[in-house]
């Protein structure tokens, strides 16, 4: 009978290049080094229970796929990997248009019931931090939450923006809204480093 360990590095191997992926790739989605993935894939150690899942659920194979020589089911395409991944971006644009047809269809609405409002423009200011709400969840579900920090950035300095012209009309000046944004970059960009620091052997 086949090494387990053997069986475990042939079909990461086969899963990982099926899906265009290098070993450094793998290996920061899974937040361990590539050398950890490289003596998994020959065969010098193998992940444990908790890493064969979350490795079954990237490559969207069932668990049992990883440490079986034969599969019932076949091993996904670049191809079929691609087509999810276009599927997705897809409908991450199309959530995210969503939101901003929404925005318009206020302007409009406020538009036509009350002519002489001044201040509809704000639909499309609010129309930012719901756009990066709805990137941030696609994002982190189905893309590289790497760029989660960017995402964060983005939602945290126009939403206080949002604030900030939302209290102008009433002759409300908060600039100084702007200095928490300060350290909340700062908590974001240790956030950001300490989620991309550790990598295990």
């Amino acid at each position: 009978m086949e090494d387990i360990k053997s069986i475990v590095a042939k079909n990461i191997v086969e899963l990982r290049q099926a899906k265009g992926m290098t070993q450094l790739e793998l290996a920061e989605k899974l937040n361990y080094s590539d050398k950890a993935v490289s003596k998994w894939e020959h065969a010098e150690s193998t992940p444990d229970i908790a890493v064969l899942v979350r490795i079954a659920e990237l490559f969207e194979v069932p668990f049992e796929y990883l440490v079986r020589a034969e599969h019932d089911v076949a091993a996904p395409t670049k191809k079929s990997h691609n087509n999810y991944r276009y599927r997705r971006s897809v409908i991450t644009a199309l959530s995210i248009l969503l939101v901003w047809f929404v925005a318009v269809f206020f302007f409009v609405l406020i538009t036509l019931l009350f002519p002489s409002a001044k201040h509809q423009w704000l639909c499309y200011i609010y129309a930012i931090p719901a756009s990066a709400i709805v990137w941030l969840v696609m994002n982190s579900l189905w893309f590289n939450p790497r760029y989660n920090y960017l995402i964060i950035t983005l939602l945290m300095w126009s939403s206080l923006l949002s604030v900030h012209l939302s209290l102008l009309p009433f002759g409300i000046n908060v600039g100084l809204i702007y200095l928490l944004g300060i350290p909340g970059q700062i908590i974001n960009l240790l956030w950001f480093f300490m989620k991309k620091r550790p990598k295990q052997d």
